[in-house]
C-alpha cells in the first residue's frame, strides 16, 4: 500500500550547481536533519569556515530552536530563514520549480490514461479488513 505522497527535500549547492536530494515517506525534523548531515559530512562543507543554509519557515527547521539545533551539530552551520511568502528569495525553490515544469512537460509528452485495478470489491474487502483490525485493538 502506498500510503500517501511522498516529499521530496533537496539542498542546492549554488555554487557548484550540485543538488542533494530523496525522497522520504514524511517529512519533519529528522529527514532534514538526514538531508543536512548528508551534506556537511562531506567536503568541502565539512571544513568550511561557514556553510549558509537558506531555508523557508517551515516547521521542522524554524526559529531559534532550529537554529540551536544544527549548530549543536555542525558548528560551521549558520542558518537563514527566508521572510515569510518570499520563497523566490530561495534558490532551491527556484529548483524545485524548475523541476516541476519540466516533470508537466514530459509527463504530457508520455502521459497515457491509468489502468486502474483497484476494484469496488477490492475496496469493500479492505474496508471490511480495517474494521476488523479496528475491533481486534478495541477488544
Amino acid at each position: 500500500m502506498r500510503e500517501g505522497a511522498w516529499t521530496y527535500l533537496a539542498a542546492w549547492d549554488v555554487h557548484r550547481a550540485k543538488v542533494f536530494g530523496h525522497c522520504v515517506k514524511k517529512s519533519g525534523i529528522a529527514p532534514v536533519d538526514r538531508l543536512i548531515a548528508e551534506v556537511m559530512s562531506q567536503q568541502p562543507y565539512q571544513s568550511a569556515r561557514r556553510v549558509f543554509w537558506i531555508m523557508d519557515n517551515c516547521s521542522a527547521h524554524r526559529g531559534q530552536k532550529a537554529v540551536d539545533r544544527l549548530r549543536s551539530q555542525w558548528p560551521n552551520v549558520v542558518l537563514v530563514h527566508t521572510p515569510v511568502h518570499a520563497s523566490w528569495l530561495n534558490q532551491i525553490e527556484i529548483y524545485f520549480s524548475i523541476v516541476q515544469l519540466a516533470f508537466e512537460r514530459r509527463y504530457e509528452q508520455t502521459a497515457c490514461p491509468f489502468q486502474w485495478t483497484f476494484t469496488r470489491k477490492d475496496l469493500t474487502t479492505l474496508l471490511a479488513k480495517i474494521e476488523n483490525k479496528r475491533l481486534a485493538s478495541a477488544a
